[in-house]
């Protein structure tokens, strides 16, 4: 594997002084900087261009002290901090539980040890003990090798928390990872990927820039595909007042594939349950990347649906299938962006009466259990034997399962709406499951390399169910993954195609009034309708 021309690690090379290792960057290894006017059109600190490859990182003259004065802060602010940097006994339980280690087999990937580039600092800058006894503590001073060292391998971390689940002490890794991207940040060191979706959010209110004007236009064309396979007409409204449900999505779903086919899923779902709600050209993105970045930006990007639901008028808010969005909504949106406006109540399906009482205080649900709680109810007319070509498996989505168990309700969907679901290994999945590779803001073709390597123990488990089961579909509920699985699945287990729940549901819907289905929502022919090959498509 290590051979493969594809492959192209960030390895550790002696320095030229000191003893010490350090990343090299070579290209692949590393994403795009972000560039000066991102930076300061986001009002960070010290805008600079600068590139990873280079020896100088132009770094502010009194770096060392604003970093020491920003991770002074970090632990007075957060108490959680203090104590990762204390606990670790460094056991090693999260080692092997990390995809980056297990696809690189770098050991700077494992959590204990990239926690430690951290912690470290930490020893030899704020503990007394550090301080007197040095390396013989476990200690280090800034220097700017350091630095480097941070964003080598603080950009190698998807946040999934996979190997909190398995330390003994509870550490997290991934708050480890936020604080320190939140530190280089106050260098002026983030990736483009990151912070340009960030800025992009601040100007037009979601990650790809777009105006209403496209957004409105993205969801007229999809209501046109809708038609033609089904022969019914949607017009959801926009931006109109007095409708009970603000429905927000990742923007990805409106502009390029599988996404399309999940959004024409909503729609679809919409229609048939007779949905009071409306969209908003304001509220246009669901995700948030500033989360990948700092507090303050995560803050500063959902601050936008709150305000849109109160503006709107709304009851409650309901998701669309993204995993970050799912964890900012229900993890910090109340303590970021909260209290919700007084106007929002706690969700309360209007066609089941169903009160989802653990978002009483968001007051916002994912869309998976929404419809989750309408096939309980028996609420949705299903024909499952149109996905009958599809031998469907799932990706638990890190965020949503890992951090917030959503984890029955898309099977139930899925069980719902498809004739043939195969779970993956019993420990790749739920709770303990394996993370794309891509996630935290990593999904950037510019580390495609390192992220298929990353994505090694996903891809293997799929690969394992493709070869015993014949699976040739991944469903997941998060707009990252159905971008970044897709050369996943290309590489590890080629003719699997990847698809969002909502896409197979819309397969399966039978809408009122529609018209003699020939078409899955791909436009591709249905199992039995003319022009169906004798060999699945897949």
């Amino acid at each position: 594997m290590a051979e493969h021309p594809l492959f192209t690690p960030c390895p550790l090379a002696p320095a030229e002084t000191g003893g010490e290792s350090r990343p090299l960057f070579a290209p692949g290894s590393f994403c795009r900087p972000a560039g000066k006017e991102t930076v300061a059109g986001l009002g960070l600190p010290h805008p600079h261009d600068w590139n990873p490859a280079d020896e100088d990182w132009r770094l502010p003259e009194n770096w060392e002290a604003i970093l020491k004065a920003a991770f002074r802060d970090r632990l007075r602010k957060y108490r959680s901090l203090r104590v990762f940097m204390d606990i670790c006994v460094r056991c090693g339980a999260c080692a092997d539980k990390c995809h980056f280690f297990l696809g690189t087999g770098d050991p700077g990937n494992m959590p204990v040890l990239r926690a430690e580039l951290l912690r470290s600092v930490y020893r030899g800058e704020f503990t007394v003990a550090g301080r007197l006894l040095g390396k013989a503590a476990g200690s280090r001073r800034l220097n700017a090798a350091v630095v480097k060292e941070w964003f080598a391998y603080f950009y190698q971390c998807t946040e999934c928390r996979r190997c909190a689940l398995f330390c003994p002490y509870g550490i997290d890794t991934a708050e480890i990872t936020m604080i320190a991207r939140e530190l280089l940040l106050e260098l002026g060191l983030g990736i483009n990927w990151i912070l340009e979706p960030v800025a992009n959010c601040a100007r037009s209110g979601n990650h790809l820039g777009l105006q209403p004007q496209v957004f409105r236009e993205s969801v007229r064309t999809l209501c046109e595909d809708i038609r033609d396979i089904t022969g019914v007409n949607i017009n959801p409204p926009c931006d109109e007042k007095g409708h009970e449900v603000l429905f927000v999505a990742p923007s990805g779903d409106l502009y390029a594939e599988p996404g399309i086919y999940t959004f024409m899923g909503y729609l679809m779902l919409f229609q048939a349950v007779g949905l009071d709600y409306t969209l908003s050209t304001r509220a246009s993105e669901g995700g948030n990347f500033g989360l990948f970045a700092s507090a303050g930006l995560a803050r500063k990007v959902n601050a936008g649906i709150y305000a849109e639901a109160e503006r709107l008028g709304v009851r409650w808010i309901l998701g669309g299938e993204c995993g970050h969005m799912w964890r900012v909504a229900h993890q910090y949106m109340d303590s970021m962006n909260g209290p919700a406006p007084a106007g929002l109540e706690t969700p309360r399906s209007p066609v089941t009466g169903t009160v989802f009482r653990h978002a009483a205080s968001a007051k916002m649900i994912h869309i998976a259990e929404f419809s989750a709680d309408l096939v309980h109810h028996g609420k949705l007319r299903l024909d499952p034997g149109r996905n009958e070509s599809l031998i469907v498996t799932f990706h638990d989505s890190c965020n949503p399962a890992r951090a917030m168990g959503l984890l029955e309700e898309p099977r139930a969907v899925l069980r719902a709406a498809c004739t043939h679901f195969v779970e993956m290994p019993e420990n790749t999945i739920r709770e303990r499951t394996f993370c794309c590779g891509s996630g935290a803001g990593l999904n950037s073709d510019e580390i495609l390399s390192l992220r298929l390597q990353g994505g090694l123990p996903r891809g293997h488990a799929l690969r394992h169910v493709q070869r015993r089961n014949k699976v040739n579909t991944l469903a997941c509920i998060c707009a990252i993954d159905r971008v970044s699985l897709r050369p996943l699945a290309k590489y590890w287990a080629p003719g699997v195609r990847v698809a969002g729940l909502h896409e197979l549901l819309g397969n399966a819907l039978i809408l009122p009034g529609e018209g003699e289905r020939r078409l899955n929502l791909r436009q591709e022919p249905l199992p039995g309708a003319p022009g169906y090959p004798a060999e699945p498509f897949l």
